[in-house]
């Protein structure tokens, strides 16, 4: 059996409308100039823009990750900004 491959990473980015956009993947870096630069960003910054990382947990599988993805977008607005606050 494989074992599950610990390199995702969830990440938090504030956009130009201070919204907060929640995404995983296996490079925070290249996402976020993904986000910022390409049509591979997501449609969320369609009208907004991507300013900064603000939150990111690294060490995930994939299921881990989408799973906590999950978690994060249930909760509200200022359950975020709590969350972004006690990593910085």
């Amino acid at each position: 059996m494989k074992a599950a491959n610990p390199n995702w990473s969830l990440y938090i980015i504030e956009a130009s409308d201070a919204s907060l956009y929640t995404g995983i993947t296996t490079d925070v870096d290249r996402r976020f100039e993904e986000h910022l630069n390409c049509q591979k960003g997501a449609k969320y910054f369609n009208g907004r823009r991507p300013v900064r990382i603000v939150y990111r947990e690294d060490g995930h599988s994939r299921s881990s990750a989408s799973r906590r993805e999950m978690e994060i977008k249930k909760l509200s607005r200022q359950e975020k900004q709590k969350l972004v606050a006690q990593r910085t």
